[in-house]
């Protein structure tokens, strides 16, 4: 079995009057440490009244890494200067390449801001090796129905697929690098196991419930460092539960980040923004 290292507490770092759950980086665990995952917010849940603000999100730049974006519930409006949009609603995904940079903005459509109702989101970092940190951007939004789900243990277990393959199901987002992502479903007592090889970093974070991971318990808002020994992951599902699951393989080459640009070396960060070739924030009010 992998051994677990350390089990990390999100930190609570409201953004506004948006309810954020830091899982990394925070005071536990750096930015580096699960290379290539670098960043992970929890926002919500939180249940937002009629004639709302929405999220706050407004246009800001990114280079070097993509983001994958879990809606959980409520929705998500996308836009950016390369020039996609869309509105992903509850149980989509979306995967941003950033790439050599864009400027984007994620804030909630006009029917949720006139409406209100419950909002959960998980956003995911994502690093690029130094040979793709300069490909194209590129956006792809799915809904849920667009999605494929995986079942196992008489259906206690279900997983929705987003990249890599898991039991010969396929994911539908076909990232640059070899990230196996999956958000996956316990009923109460569901179990779930899986080899990852010795060389993968895994990625385990719990949205919600209470579960023996590798016969340790693991509770909401804790992200969970393994060893790069062994390769056995057992789950079992103490209460009802949802966790982002993960790995990749690491990069392990030189890290320089700063706000929202992640490259090798601090030089490569900043002159391209401020000579305007993200996009203009204009362009996505």
């Amino acid at each position: 079995m992998k051994i677990i290292k350390a089990k990390h507490k999100a930190a609570y770092e409201p953004i506004a009057d948006l309810i954020t759950y830091r899982a990394m980086p925070n005071h536990h665990i750096a930015m580096n440490q699960l290379d290539p995952f670098l960043f992970l917010n929890h926002h919500g849940w939180q249940l937002y009244p009629p004639h709302n603000n929405g999220l706050p999100f407004g246009p800001h730049p990114h280079r070097g890494f993509e983001t994958v974006t879990f809606i959980l519930e409520g929705d998500l409006m996308h836009k950016d200067s390369s020039g996609p949009s869309s509105i992903i609603k509850e149980g989509g995904v979306q995967w941003m390449t950033a790439g050599s940079g864009l400027m984007h903005a994620e804030v909630s459509s006009q029917e949720f801001k006139e409406k209100g109702g419950p909002l959960e989101i998980l956003q995911l970092w994502v690093n690029l090796p130094a040979k793709y940190k300069m490909t194209p951007p590129k956006y792809t939004g799915l809904q849920k129905e667009e999605l494929p789900v995986v079942s196992w243990d008489d259906g206690k277990v279900t997983a929705q697929i987003v990249s890599g393959n898991w039991g010969n199901t396929e994911g539908p987002f076909k990232p640059l690098t070899d990230i196996h992502l999956t958000g996956i479903h316990f009923k109460t007592d569901g179990r779930f196991s899986i080899n990852v090889p010795v060389n993968q970093t895994v990625f385990l974070y719990v949205v919600k419930g209470e579960l023996l991971v590798n016969g340790e318990s693991v509770s909401m808002h804790h992200l969970v460092q393994f060893s790069h020994e062994g390769t056995m992951i057992e789950i079992k599902a103490l209460t009802d539960a949802m966790i982002l699951f993960g790995y990749a393989t690491p990069f392990h080459e030189p890290f320089a980040a700063y706000g929202p640009f992640v490259m090798n070396t601090q030089e490569e960060i900043i002159e391209d923004y401020h000579g305007g070739k993200f996009g203009e924030k204009s362009a996505l009010a």
